[in-house]
């Protein structure tokens, strides 16, 4: 790995966690910024009482942000109010001023000195009122930190939670010292469309662990303009977008086409040089391989063994996977045990060899990584291919090692359709008789035969699915004539069902 220069590996350094102030304090917010300049010149004689928090704090003094006490007291260890942690939280992050007068809130006066301050985090949608009450001078809690500095940073809870955590903070009680270090660490985790690549690490074959300056801004995070950003020389490329670590400030899962190893690679971005790395040869260690339909199969890992789906540990999907989700250090360790990343599957293949025939190329299937709660992700056969009952089948790969990589493959019935409904002259719902999990609803399609004997195809709607049912869309711009009967079939023997009809009421 190589750094892209010492002053903005300084930057980064600075920003990690474990190695720098990460959380930040209330403030007294009847200094003036022009007695606190001062304050923060001559110090406080009680700054060093809050240990680890005395950078923090007289970082935020330098920037006008914390005030003292006019006496010489900075008192880190002083519990916060909702009021100070509003003032801390738009200063600090330079939130637009809404002194606007909330709607149905009570409790909150427009001669306060934390007026503007409060009601700009509630005019946010920031800091919440509960039976029209802000209570601007209750102590706050972990919790509402968390949240409100989540809500303010536009960032995943879970990852403002483990800052908090890193600094110490208790569930009832929050410290000036502390939170001075939560709004220190909030600072350096602000989008910049300026970031700069610091370093890049090959993770394993397949998965780069890449440290920005700060956070990508959310334009260049998206797939388009991210594949134009990034650019690899000697044929390796990125495959789908750069995904923020949970409780990293600016480190980056990025998938890749496979690397070969101990090759030397160029990333450029933004047309930048940004630094070299060597291609990894570790291989992703999945577990086994078996049928799960007639043309599908999937290869499995294990989250006990030490390998990890990417969706477990990213900012983005700390939410919708919180039964899963866990936060790795630097070190991609937990709890003392090192796990091994999958990136996104992305345009991922591998080879399959009927015992006694030719090798074929399956393909992963969109959105089943890991969406059915298994970090299991799905190859389909090529168009046409089939899985036949009674035969051997060897899978091998670029990108993995795979303990038990044979199966036999077994006869499996089709699904079955219940019912469908049409939603609009565009798309329609299929429900099924079982729910088939996204395995076998993704990347599928059905036919519609009206009375007049045209045809229309629709094509399933990605992550569309609920239980049984699924959203189809029609494909080439076709609409469904309103009063019109179409009996529907599956474009492909994944599915069966007699006299499975639908019509858009008039």
């Amino acid at each position: 790995m190589n750094f892209v220069s010492n002053k903005v590996a300084a930057i980064v350094l600075a920003a990690a966690i474990g190695g720098s102030a990460a959380a930040a304090g209330p403030v007294n917010v009847w200094a003036s910024s022009g007695v606190q300049a001062k304050a923060a010149a001559a110090g406080f004689q009680d700054i060093n009482d809050g240990g680890a928090s005395a950078a923090a704090i007289q970082e935020l003094l330098k920037q006008g942000v914390m005030n003292g006490y006019g006496n010489g007291l900075v008192k880190p260890n002083a519990a916060v109010s909702r009021a100070e942690l509003a003032k801390l939280v738009v200063t600090g992050l330079g939130l637009p001023v809404n002194a606007a007068q909330p709607a149905g809130v009570t409790d909150l006066s427009a001669d306060k000195w934390y007026f503007q301050y409060v009601a700009t985090l509630a005019n946010l949608g920031v800091m919440q009122a509960e039976d029209g009450k802000l209570k601007p001078n209750a102590p706050v809690t972990a919790a509402e930190l968390t949240d409100i500095i989540a809500k303010a940073l536009k960032r995943d809870a879970a990852s403002v939670k483990y800052w908090a955590n890193s600094v110490g903070v208790k569930p009832q009680s929050v410290k000036r010292g502390e939170l001075a270090q939560l709004v220190v660490t909030s600072q350096k985790a602000k989008p910049s469309a300026d970031a700069e690549i610091v370093q890049v690490k090959a993770l394993n074959t397949i998965t780069l662990e890449v440290t920005f300056s700060a956070p990508l801004t959310a334009e260049d995070a998206a797939l388009e303009q991210a594949l134009k950003n990034f650019s690899f020389n000697n044929g390796l490329s990125m495959l789908n977008v750069p995904q923020l670590k949970t409780g990293s400030i600016s480190t980056y899962i990025v998938p890749t086409s496979p690397q070969k190893a101990g090759t030397n690679y160029e990333l450029a971005y933004k047309g930048n040089a940004a630094g070299t790395f060597t291609g990894s040869g570790e291989k992703i260690e999945m577990s086994s391989v078996a049928q799960v339909s007639y043309d599908t199969f999937e290869a499995v890992s294990e989250l006990s063994k030490g390998v990890t789906d990417y969706g477990n540990v990213i900012s983005a999907y700390s939410v919708g996977r919180a039964a899963t989700a866990f936060v790795l250090d630097e070190n991609n360790q937990y709890n003392g045990k090192t796990y091994e990343i999958i990136s996104s599957m992305r345009a991922k293949q591998v080879t399959v060899t009927p015992e006694g025939g030719t090798p074929m190329i399956a393909t992963y299937v969109l959105f089943t990584q890991a969406t059915d709660g298994r970090q299991a992700p799905k190859f389909r056969l090529p168009d046409g291919e089939v899985l036949k009952p009674g035969v051997k089948y060897t899978v091998s790969s670029e990108w993995a090692n795979i303990a038990s990589s044979t199966f036999v493959a077994k006869e499996i019935a089709p699904l079955e359709i219940e019912s469908a409904k049409a939603l609009n002259d565009s798309s329609l719902e299929l429900t099924l008789t079982a729910d088939p999990k996204d395995e076998l609803f993704a990347v599928r399609s059905i036919e519609l035969t009206s009375t007049d004997g045209s045809k229309l195809t629709a094509a399933y709607k990605l992550t569309s699915r609920k239980g049984a049912s699924g959203i189809f869309e029609l494909t080439n711009g076709a609409k469904l004539v309103a009063g019109m009967t179409y009996k529907v079939n599956a474009a492909a023997p994944w599915a069966t069902g007699d006299g499975i009809t639908v019509t858009l009421a008039k």
